[in-house]
């Protein structure tokens, strides 16, 4: 791998908090000279690439990947779908992620689930099921995330106290889900798609 792969690479995994120079220092053993040439170079590519979609911000010494402005639009309509539009299984993981281990970081959630999972939140966000509670007091200030009270109103829930009992580590798990594990998803995608879970045929 090249040295410009290693830092988009880094740039990616850190979504929305980004990434300092320092970390990347520490991440790779590159220079500090190095590091802020590789982005600089990093960044004209990416602006210079019509069909890349992707810019290089910088705030504060933190660099972080985001999408060009004029993808605004498709993207504001990607986010805003209905909440009837059936979540996909990453967004029920993550989901239920959040809703018994809240709050927690983006990176905590990738954590457990081995997988980016920055766009996901912002979905759920955008959908109101999940909001930004806090920041940890660390470097990088990194958002806490948890459920709201449309989440708890949604399912029926008087409190957190009512969400019912779930193995999280077979959660994440997609090879042998435990059998709770899986009733607890398809209550949660047969209600975003406004079935009742417990319903049966006649």
């Amino acid at each position: 791998m090249t040295n410009i792969e290693q830092i988009e690479g880094l740039l990616f995994v850190a979504g929305d908090e980004g990434v300092t120079v320092a970390e990347i220092e520490h991440a790779t053993g590159f220079a500090k000279p190095a590091i802020n040439t590789m982005l600089t170079t990093l960044a004209t590519r990416y602006a210079d690439d019509t069909d890349c979609a992707l810019v290089i911000l910088s705030t504060e010494n933190t660099y972080r990947l985001a999408t060009k402005a004029a993808l605004a639009p498709v993207l504001k309509r990607y986010f805003e779908a209905p909440l009837s539009t059936s979540l996909s299984q990453a967004s029920l993981e993550v989901l239920a992620i959040i809703a018994y281990r809240q709050p927690l970081t983006r990176i905590e959630i990738d954590e457990i689930r081995g997988v980016q999972s920055g766009s996901t939140i912002q979905k759920l966000v955008l959908r109101q099921l999940v909001t930004e509670t806090g920041r940890l007091s660390e470097p990088g200030r990194p958002i806490l995330y948890g459920t709201t009270e449309l989440f708890l109103d949604y399912f029926g829930l008087k409190s957190l106290d009512d969400l019912p009992a779930i193995d999280l580590d077979a959660l994440t798990d997609s090879e042998h889900p435990a059998p709770e594990t899986d009733l607890f998803l398809t209550a949660f995608q047969a209600k975003l798609n406004g079935e009742h879970p417990d319903s049966e045929e006649n």
